[in-house]
């Protein structure tokens, strides 16, 4: 593949992306608009369809994606053992350093990544490894924010119930109704763009003040230790191709705009989670077209 193809399709991948949350930012910007009844929307209805519909595909076996699986899960926890390390060395809270390396943004930015670069085949690898890391963030996450949370309550989780289900009707081969099928997949198909949306209003209302230190160092530390560690665990994995990639692809993610919400209802020291999350997706614009440029 020559170097202007190369480009063309890195842009092709990126602009979509962009578009949709540069639209949010402008609205958000100019209305101030309240988005979280949508975000509660989306992760009540929308992206547990697009869960269920991703797992509940004919052509989806849980057995062909358990190296992303683990490589996912051993780049979070890597994430976080290494983030636990530096936190003192740069006088960052711990918690605040390990929740935003450990969990990154794999729902609003990873998945719309995975459909534009690998299309509809390589979703159900994205969605597998977002359902790690929401396991890990509703589970350990919130543990370590709040050692008396009720973390196993995430079983009730709208995502975790439409995971299970969609295992479900895989494992045991069942076959939906088609309109039934159609229904739950147009839902789904809600969910990316309102997450792009979602994703430009938060920035556009967040702020960096007196935390743009700690916003830069959390910026920095997320995507290099993911691309390190999602390297080396593709090494040990055997991981090729288009496997290999996602997994990198998913290590360069900047941190979830949920850990912001997840630091404030603690009182975590929301305002530097608030600043590592917004200089990490905003410095996503660069990390991540140079990854895909490696990678594809």
């Amino acid at each position: 593949m020559n170097e202007p193809v190369t480009l063309l399709r890195i842009f092709s991948i990126v602009f979509p992306i962009l578009a949709i949350a540069l639209v949010g930012w402008a609205y958000g910007k100019r209305r101030g608009v309240e988005m979280g009844g949508a975000n509660q929307l989306n992760m009540a209805i929308f992206i547990p369809a697009l869960v269920f519909s991703a797992l509940a595909d004919k052509s989806f076996t849980l057995a062909g994606h358990w190296n992303l699986a683990l490589g996912a899960f051993l780049m979070a926890v890597g994430s976080g053992i290494i983030g636990h390390m530096l936190a003192p060395r740069l006088g960052i809270a711990p918690k605040v350093l390990v929740i935003t390396m450990m969990f990154n943004n794999c729902g609003n930015l990873g998945l719309p990544l995975a459909l534009l670069a690998f299309g509809p085949e390589g979703l159900p690898g994205a969605v597998v490894m977002f359902l790690v890391i929401n396991f890990l963030q509703f589970s350990f996450g919130i543990w370590l924010l709040d050692h008396h949370a009720r973390w196993w309550s995430f079983w009730r989780s709208p995502v975790i119930l439409a995971a299970v289900a969609g295992l479900a009707v895989s494992i045991f081969g069942f076959s939906l109704w088609p309109p039934l099928q159609l229904a739950i997949k147009m839902l789904g198909d809600v969910s990316i763009p309102l997450a792009l949306f979602a994703l430009g209003v938060r920035i556009a209302q967040s702020h960096v003040n007196h935390d743009l230190r700690v916003g830069i160092i959390g910026a920095l530390a997320r995507p290099a230790a993911g691309i390190l560690l999602s390297w080396l665990l593709a090494l040990l994995l055997g991981l090729q191709g288009q496997e290999k990639a996602m997994l990198i692809i998913f290590g360069a993610l900047p941190p979830a705009v949920i850990n912001y919400i997840f630091a404030e209802r603690y009182q975590q020291a929301p305002h530097e989670v608030a600043a590592i999350v917004l200089v990490g997706n905003i410095a996503a614009i660069l990390v991540v077209p140079l990854v895909l440029a490696v990678v594809l």
